[in-house]
C-alpha cells in the first residue's frame, strides 16, 4: 500500500459524493444531537455485517433483508435514544416507515434507504421524532456534515468517533471515511458483532457487492471483532459499507488493487476500534491481550478473549494490580488446548509467569506496568505457531454507575 494518509478531521463526508447531517430531534432527554442522516448523491453498492444476537433489533432485520435483495443504497437514517429492539411487528413497521419518510424527502427509492437505531430496548419507534429529525436534517445535508452526524449517533460515548483516509491505488486516489459509536455493551462478533456499536463506512472506490461483503467481513474480523469493553452483545450492532464508485478506481478480486484497498480500510477500522475501547464506559486503561505460539488460531482466540473479558482481570487492571494468577486462571478455563507448564506471561515485557510458575519479578515492578494507561499482556504458549490479539479495557466504579443509572 502506497500513498496512504489520514485526513485531518476526516469523516464519512470526506469522501466525494457523500453528504451528512446531525440534528436534535428529541430522542434524548438531554437535548443533545440524536438523529443523523447519511446520503450518497449516486446509488452506492453496499455491504453489511450485523449482530448475531437472536433478539436482533428491527433495523438490523430490515437492513439484512434489504441487502439480501442486492439493491444499491443512497441513504442511511440513524437515531440514538431508542433501539427499536424487542418491538415485534410494530418495530419492523417503524423501520419500514422510516425508510419511506427518508425516500419521499430525498426523492429516492425506498429500497435504497437503510435504517439504524441505538438506545433503550423495548421502546417503540416514535415516528413523530423521526419526521422531525428528517425535517431538520435534509436541508442541512452537507459535505461538511460528517462530524455532526458522528456526534448525533453517540449514546454513552464521551467523544464522537470519525476518521477518513486517502490511498493511492493504481495511480489514482481513493478515499475512505467512517464514523462509529460504542462505549458499552462492547464485545463484537459481527457476522455476515458483540457490542452496542454502529459503524458507517463510505468510499468512492468501485467494488461489486459480493466482493465488498467479503472485504468488509475481513476488516471487521480484524478490528471491531477484536475489541471488548464488557463482554456483552447488543441487539443493534450494525456496520454498513457504501461504495459509490466516483473515484473511477475499480477494485477486483485477487488484484493488487484489492490488497491495497483492504489494507487502507483496515487502517481506518482499526483506528476507530482502538478509539472505541479507549472511550469504553468508565474506562481508564486500554489493554492489548496477545496470545502467541498456540496450537491453533482458535485456541489463541479463545484464550485471548477469556482474559480480555475476565471481570477479575479487568478490575485488577483498574486497581493497578498485576495479578497474574487471574490471567492464568482465565487462560486455563478458556477452552483453549495448551500445556500450562510451557506457558509464559509478560506485562509490557516484564515477565510475571515463566513455564507455568512465578517468574520471580517483584510485584512492585510489575505494578508499574499496569499503572500505564495502555499496556500489553503477552501470553506465550510455546506450543505452536498461531496467534491472536484483542483490545480490552478495565472495569471501573464509573462503569457500574453508568450502567446502574442507564435505564432511569
Amino acid at each position: 500500500m502506497t500513498g496512504f494518509s489520514f485526513i485531518e478531521n476526516g469523516s464519512t463526508t470526506s469522501v466525494p459524493g457523500f453528504k451528512a447531517a446531525g440534528v436534535t430531534a428529541g430522542f434524548k432527554r438531554s437535548g443533545a444531537p440524536d438523529f443523523a442522516l447519511l446520503y450518497s448523491e449516486v446509488p452506492a453498492d453496499a455491504a453489511g455485517v450485523f449482530t448475531t444476537c437472536l433478539f436482533a433489533a428491527a433495523p438490523v432485520r430490515y437492513c439484512k433483508a434489504l441487502l439480501a435483495k442486492g439493491t444499491k443504497l443512497q441513504a442511511v437514517s440513524i437515531n440514538s435514544g431508542i433501539a427499536n429492539a424487542c418491538t415485534g411487528k410494530q418495530g419492523l413497521e417503524g423501520s419500514r416507515k422510516t425508510a419511506e419518510q427518508v425516500a419521499s424527502r430525498l426523492n429516492i427509492p425506498v429500497d435504497s434507504v437503510a435504517v439504524a437505531s441505538t438506545g433503550r430496548i423495548g421502546v417503540q419507534m416514535d415516528m413523530g421524532l423521526i419526521c422531525k429529525g428528517l425535517d431538520l436534517a435534509v436541508p442541512r445535508l452537507s459535505s461538511d456534515g460528517g462530524n455532526d452526524a458522528a456526534r448525533a449517533i453517540m449514546t454513552t460515548d464521551t467523544v464522537p468517533k470519525a476518521a477518513a483516509a486517502k490511498v493511492v491505488i493504481n495511480g489514482k486516489t481513493v478515499t475512505i471515511g467512517a464514523m462509529t459509536k460504542g462505549a458499552g455493551m462492547i464485545n463484537p462478533g459481527l457476522a455476515g458483532l458483540h457490542a452496542t456499536m454502529l459503524c458507517f463506512i463510505t468510499t468512492d472506490a468501485k467494488i461489486d457487492r459480493a466482493l465488498l461483503g467479503n472485504i468488509l467481513q475481513e476488516s471487521a474480523d480484524n478490528s471491531f471483532n477484536r475489541i471488548t469493553v464488557d463482554g456483552d452483545m447488543s441487539t443493534n450492532d450494525t456496520v454498513l459499507l457504501l461504495a459509490n464508485g466516483l473515484s473511477g478506481v475499480e477494485i477486483k478480486a485477487g488484484t493488487q488493487e484489492e490488497a491495497d484497498f483492504k489494507a487502507a480500510l483496515l487502517e481506518v477500522t482499526k483506528n476507530l476500534a482502538h478509539r472505541m475501547v479507549k472511550d469504553g464506559e468508565g474506562s481508564t486503561k486500554l489493554v492489548t491481550i496477545e496470545v502467541v505460539n498456540a496450537r491453533s488460531v482458535e485456541d489463541a482466540r479463545k484464550a485471548a478473549e477469556s482474559v480480555a473479558n475476565s471481570l477479575l482481570c479487568k478490575t485488577a487492571w483498574f486497581g493497578n494490580d498485576p495479578n497474574w494468577g487471574r490471567i492464568a486462571a482465565a487462560l486455563g478455563y478458556s477452552g483453549a488446548e495448551f500445556d500450562p507448564d510451557k506457558c509464559d506471561i509478560t506485562i509490557d515485557g516484564v515477565p510475571v509467569m515463566t513455564r507455568g510458575g512465578d517468574a520471580g519479578t517483584p510485584e512492585s515492578v510489575a505494578a508499574e506496568q499496569v499503572k500505564k494507561q495502555e499496556f500489553t499482556i503477552r501470553c506465550d504458549f510455546n506450543d505452536g505457531d498461531s496467534s491472536y490479539w484483542v483490545w480490552s479495557s478495565d472495569i471501573s466504579y464509573e462503569y457500574v454507575k453508568i450502567n446502574a443509572d442507564y435505564h432511569t
